[in-house]
């Protein structure tokens, strides 16, 4: 007996499951009250609860937690925790750059091992696509993940604390959505079958 297919959610619910909790610790960073170190406590606090709320959400909509919001979800809980106990953002600030290299790293093992890696942790998100455009398209996030986790450790020793917040939110996260778009061409050609090419999927930010 077939098992019955996931419901399917909007680009829209798809965008905030992935990059809500980030916008609220953005947004809370900016507008809480208070010295600059209670600021950060309470946007990593705030990250910290809306990311598990984003899970509680994706499994309510899909029935299903991607891998990537799994493991993007435990640094979270772990790197926000150590913010919270010591008091120092460089935990948080350091967290970017385990997801990006973790994502780096298991990409590139699939494509030595010849394991289709992304595939399994985006799943369903690319339909059509054939073999050699999850390859190419794996390769490209490999090296974009390794870029972005080399910016973020230069901005955060370079930069204060509001200038890498203003680094992340407009540099970083505008950088991964023109980066995914830039990949459309090269899906399109190799299979990818979409209504919107612009609904394309991206992976949630660090």
């Amino acid at each position: 007996m077939a098992s019955n297919p996931r419901p399917a959610v909007s680009p829209a619910v798809r965008m905030a499951i992935d990059y809500g909790p980030l916008i609220l610790f953005f947004a809370v960073n900016y507008l809480a009250p208070g010295p600059q170190i209670m600021r950060i406590l309470t946007a990593t606090a705030t990250f910290m609860v809306a990311t598990f709320v984003a899970m509680g959400v994706s499994w309510w909509k899909t029935r299903h937690v991607s891998p990537m919001l799994w493991i993007a979800g435990a640094i979270v809980l772990v790197m926000g925790s150590l913010t919270l106990y010591f008091r120092d953002e460089t935990f948080i600030q350091i967290k970017p750059t385990l997801v990006y290299l973790m994502f780096a790293v298991l990409l590139g093992y699939g494509l030595l091992a010849r394991k289709p890696l992304l595939q399994m942790l985006l799943e369903t998100a690319y339909p059509g696509l054939s073999e050699k455009g999850w390859r190419l398209l794996t390769i490209n996030w490999t090296l974009f993940f390794v870029a972005l986790a080399v910016a973020n450790e230069v901005a955060r020793h370079m930069l204060s604390w509001d200038s890498w917040m203003t680094f992340k939110t407009w540099v970083v996260l505008p950088t991964t959505l023109v980066f995914a778009m830039l990949n459309v061409p090269m899906l399109l050609k190799h299979g990818l079958q979409l209504d919107k090419p612009e609904d394309v999927p991206v992976p949630p930010e660090g």
